[in-house]
């Protein structure tokens, strides 16, 4: 455990190695909120094109709920008495995930390469609600609700990429570049 993931005291009921491993898995969440939040600006900033006033209105909700999110699972440390690590360069340094890839570019290459975005966080913090539901259920349950949030989000990005067939755009790409330009975009 780093020194940050190691507290001298935790919540009722829970053992400070427990918490301690508890407190790692959540670090990486705030980070990954952290990152998300500041993408999901970066496009609503740099998005263009004849979609471009419905993607930047529909960002903005999705940045304050994100917002929120990292907010929770940073007091959720706290209460857990491990330190949250929030500045930028704990970020940089603590990701495992490259950069978002995509500048300016048309609303759907955006989604495009967002759909790609939501589905590697959607499937790290399944990860961990596995993880964690199997030490502390308080912290399940905060995560959990944050799932549900981000797929519902996810939903938001797939409905503009979606066939009538209901294939996606967006399917089979690896990277956000390659997802930005399969999805039609300029």
């Amino acid at each position: 455990m780093t020194s940050a993931a190691t507290p001298h005291y935790t919540v009722p009921g829970l053992t400070v190695e427990d918490a301690g491993k508890v407190i790692e898995l959540l670090q990486q969440r705030l980070h990954a909120l952290n990152d998300l939040h500041l993408t999901l600006k970066h496009v609503h900033w740099n998005v263009v094109g004849p979609h471009f006033i419905a993607v930047h209105q529909m960002l903005d909700p999705q940045v304050d709920q994100v917002r929120d999110m990292a907010d929770d699972v940073a007091e959720r440390i706290a209460a857990l008495g491990g330190v949250a690590q929030g500045t930028p360069g704990a970020l940089v340094k603590g990701r495992t995930w490259e950069d978002y890839s995509v500048g300016r570019a048309d609303a759907i290459a955006h989604l495009g390469a967002l759909d790609l975005v939501y589905t590697g966080i959607g499937e790290d913090l399944r990860t961990v609600v596995k993880t964690v539901g199997e030490i502390d259920p308080a912290t399940e349950d905060l995560l959990i609700g944050q799932l549900r949030d981000l797929e519902q989000f996810q939903w938001f990005v797939r409905a503009h990429l979606e066939t009538a067939g209901g294939t996606l755009s967006t399917e089979g790409a690896s990277t956000e570049a390659e997802a930005a330009k399969q999805s039609g975009g300029r």
